[in-house]
């Protein structure tokens, strides 16, 4: 097959030389809802159109490697006092697969134990390219089951606005569970 950013053969959907190119990821840091720290590996600006295969066949491949590249390396490095959990924003299956699963899954390490199906949205609306009145207006109203461990971090893919995990942060909050930090791959705010 063909690498999707050069063109040259590869046995993967994005080559290993524009994976070190193009995809390699920094740390970009910003405070949101009671000062919890977002933690992002790239401007969404870097990985826009990477980003938008999330609801495809394509975008399974994608991700994947997005993930490999950021959360796993970031989680090989990550050290803690003790395990902590991670959960993923709304982790439902569309088109054959869960990107926030799919990331959330490559955090599994010594320090970090990832759970699914723990935090869902009761409204499904889509938030892509809606204002941020839009989105207070319409929140997700998630629904958590409970789960061990007190201490965790949330997963995400993209962060806009921030009224997402905002809102994830207080349905932790009202059950008892403490958001350390919040690990996202793309910031949109990012210039």
């Amino acid at each position: 097959m063909k690498c999707m950013m050069c063109e040259s053969f590869s046995l993967t959907h994005i080559c290993n030389s524009c994976q070190e190119t193009f995809l390699t990821p920094s740390i970009y840091k910003r405070k949101i809802y009671n000062n919890i720290e977002v933690i992002s590996f790239y401007k969404y600006s870097e990985i826009k159109k990477l980003l938008h295969t999330k609801h495809t066949d394509l975008g399974f491949y994608i991700y994947s490697i997005l993930a490999q590249n950021s959360f796993k390396k970031f989680a090989q490095e990550f050290e803690f006092k003790n395990p902590i959990t991670s959960v993923a924003i709304d982790d439902n299956i569309l088109s054959g697969y869960s990107h926030t699963a799919l990331l959330n899954n490559e955090l599994k390490s010594k320090y970090i134990k990832p759970i699914h199906s723990k935090l869902r949205a009761n409204n499904s609306i889509s938030y892509s390219g809606k204002s941020r009145e839009f989105r207070l207006l319409n929140p997700r109203n998630f629904t958590l089951k409970n789960f061990a461990g007190n201490e965790l971090v949330l997963v995400d893919d993209i962060i806009t606005t921030g009224s997402t995990l905002t809102q994830a942060i207080q349905t932790m909050q009202q059950n008892d569970k403490e958001v350390l930090f919040c690990l996202t791959l793309a910031d949109a705010s990012l210039k």
